[in-house]
């Protein structure tokens, strides 16, 4: 996929800029300033890629704000924010293959000649054509603690993590049984 390159790239030098390795537990904290259908959601993939940090492990949230941007965080190693140069972004979408993007064609249909320009052309720009670079000093997140404890709802009879569990007339119940009638 050609526009994972950068996103990977830049996962790549949040973790070199905080000093920690790629995540196999739960300790690195991403958090993609993307929206629901934004065009360019590959940006969670390349980041997942290269961090480890992924939404299975719970470790990444969007922000919702519609941007070419994210926050790498480390309790131990702090935060940085990563985003798109302007410059940047304006060049890529002159590429061809934002052209076939726009018209509707998936990335997989794009003949490959297509996407090897624009992967050549990113991974030939130096990190500073890309990328703008904010450490985060006051940057804080506490993530939910984990819990094994679950309740078996009283309605389906489907096991729930407790911090989940709702009651309707006293009995505990998952939430779809706790909104229906």
């Amino acid at each position: 996929m050609p526009i994972h390159a950068h996103w990977v790239r830049m996962g790549r030098l949040a973790m070199l800029k905080l000093g920690v390795e790629r995540e196999k537990d739960h300790s690195f904290f991403v958090f993609p300033e993307l929206g629901d259908g934004h065009p360019q959601t590959c940006m969670m993939d390349g980041i997942q890629i290269a961090t480890g940090a992924t939404y299975g492990k719970v470790l990444m949230a969007k922000t919702y704000y519609g941007k070419l941007a994210c926050v790498f965080y480390h309790p131990a190693k702090g935060a940085v924010r990563y985003s798109l140069l302007p410059e940047f972004i304006h060049a890529l979408g002159g590429f061809e293959f934002f052209a076939y993007r726009k018209r509707g064609v998936e990335p997989s249909q794009i003949p490959h000649p297509v996407c090897a320009e624009i992967i050549q052309w990113t991974m030939e720009q130096p990190d500073e054509a890309l990328f703008k670079v904010e450490l985060k000093p006051d940057f804080n997140f506490s993530p939910v603690k984990g819990s094994f404890n679950k309740t078996l709802c009283s309605i389906c009879r489907e096991y729930v993590y407790d911090r989940y569990i709702r009651f309707k007339d006293g009995m505990p119940v998952c939430i779809p049984c706790q909104q229906s009638e």
